[in-house]
């Protein structure tokens, strides 16, 4: 880690206890490597959350773009849910 550019954050007491916590229980080194995990950590939630977003923005595209909305008959679902159920039951 030849190329590394020295920072000053500043932690609550609870935070910088945890930090001390962690190297002094042996789990880490040095309170950098601490830092750096924890931003690992928050580099991929927030890469998750770009996905999600991205398949959250395809899946209202893609209702945009199936057309107008059609009626729905809940009756008619039931019974065929029903109907369904049904023939799963008798094929035991």
């Amino acid at each position: 880690m030849s190329n590394i550019e020295k920072i000053s954050i500043a932690l609550t007491p609870d935070m910088a206890a945890a930090v001390r916590q962690a190297v002094e229980g042996g789990g880490y080194a040095s309170s950098s490597e601490v830092i750096r995990e924890a931003l690992r950590d928050w580099q991929t939630k927030q890469w998750v959350r770009q996905k999600q977003l991205e398949e959250i923005r395809r899946l209202v595209q893609e209702g945009l773009d199936s057309g107008p909305p059609v009626p729905w008959d809940v009756e008619a679902f039931k019974k065929e849910a029903r109907r369904r159920f049904e023939a799963q039951k008798s094929e035991e």
